[in-house]
């Protein structure tokens, strides 16, 4: 990486951290995790990262072509954009629910998969005890159904994050390799939640070192999946789809759940190691089939490298 790179990024990861503490001081001088305020602090904080990223790259280093710098641009070849979207939807529900057997088999997850208790007991809850007038089963599979669309409603916050994360700080560090790069990234995306983590989020019953730990390791083994989409796409979206439609299923631990047990996430769910096990299996069959090599994305028409452009025509020897 030049000099200048490296300045980018460290200017970048300054930005995006230093602002996430400041969205996120109001719940450290508030109610934490129990202020009305939550819900809106945790949104406005996934903002961080693209802030950082379109002030670096408007602000810092105004490359001719903006939207290509941060992944956004362009949607072509479509096919091939429409299927690493279609992945980038499903791969990321696949690797939530298949943590639930996997920490089942190992002892950390207490499950229920033919009873439901926990979700009987979620339903009795809301309804009060009136009875439901479908099969639980069939309203399980509409859940599960209804997961691919919350891809769609999730996915401006999540933009908020892959603008920062994949779109421009991935193909940044891409010079130092792609292990070192999937590792540093993941790094600086995990240590990024630290104002919610450190308050209780997704580890509550976890110190702080063991929650940010845990959080680290998921964010380096998860995002390196959101980084195959993004390279081999040569866009954004695909790995901003991935993103929303993860945090939509991260909550389908609690369908699967065993009535009055207590689900350890440090241990249970893609939040904790027996979840990783999955997704680490995923990770090194991409990288030894070299699926993390960048797709070349077109240039931008009209630029020396454009086809029928005059640079890139040969040139006529004598």
């Amino acid at each position: 990486m030049s000099a200048r790179d490296l300045r980018s990024v460290g200017l970048f990861t300054v930005l995006a951290f230093a602002l996430a503490w400041l969205v996120a001081l109001p719940l450290w001088l508030g109610d934490g995790l129990a202020s009305p305020w939550f819900p809106v602090v945790a949104v406005a904080m996934m903002a961080t990262p693209a802030i950082a990223s379109l002030v670096v790259v408007f602000f810092v280093e105004r490359p001719r072509h903006r939207a290509r710098a941060l992944g956004l641009w362009p949607l072509k070849p479509l096919p091939r954009l429409v299927g690493y979207a279609a992945l980038g939807i499903a791969v990321p529900i696949a690797l939530a629910l298949a943590a639930l057997p996997v920490g089942a088999l190992l002892g950390v997850y207490p499950a229920d998969f033919t009873g439901l208790s926990a979700f009987r007991e979620m339903l009795d809850g809301q309804t009060g005890g009136a009875e439901i007038p479908m099969p639980i089963g069939v309203l399980v599979i509409l859940q599960l159904a209804a997961l691919p669309t919350a891809a769609f409603i999730n996915l401006l916050p999540a933009l908020g994050e892959e603008l920062g994360w994949r779109g421009w700080l991935l193909p940044k560090l891409m010079p130092l390799g792609t292990i070192p790069a999937l590792l540093v990234s993941g790094v600086i995306w995990g240590a990024w939640h630290a104002p919610l983590i450190l308050l209780g989020y997704n580890y509550p019953d976890a110190p702080g070192w063991l929650a940010m730990s845990a959080m680290i390791l998921m964010c380096i083994l998860v995002g390196a999946v959101f980084s195959w989409l993004r390279l081999r796409s040569g866009s954004v979206w695909p790995a901003a789809l991935a993103h929303a439609a993860f945090n939509g299923a991260a909550g389908s631990y609690l369908v699967f759940a065993r009535a009055g047990e207590h689900v350890d996430t440090t241990q249970a769910t893609v939040l904790g190691w027996s979840g990783w096990i999955v997704p680490l299996v995923l990770v090194v069959v991409l990288l030894a089939t070299k699926q993390f090599a960048p797709f070349p994305v077109p240039p931008p028409e009209g630029s020396p490298d454009s086809p029928g452009s005059p640079a890139a025509e040969p040139t006529a020897r004598g």
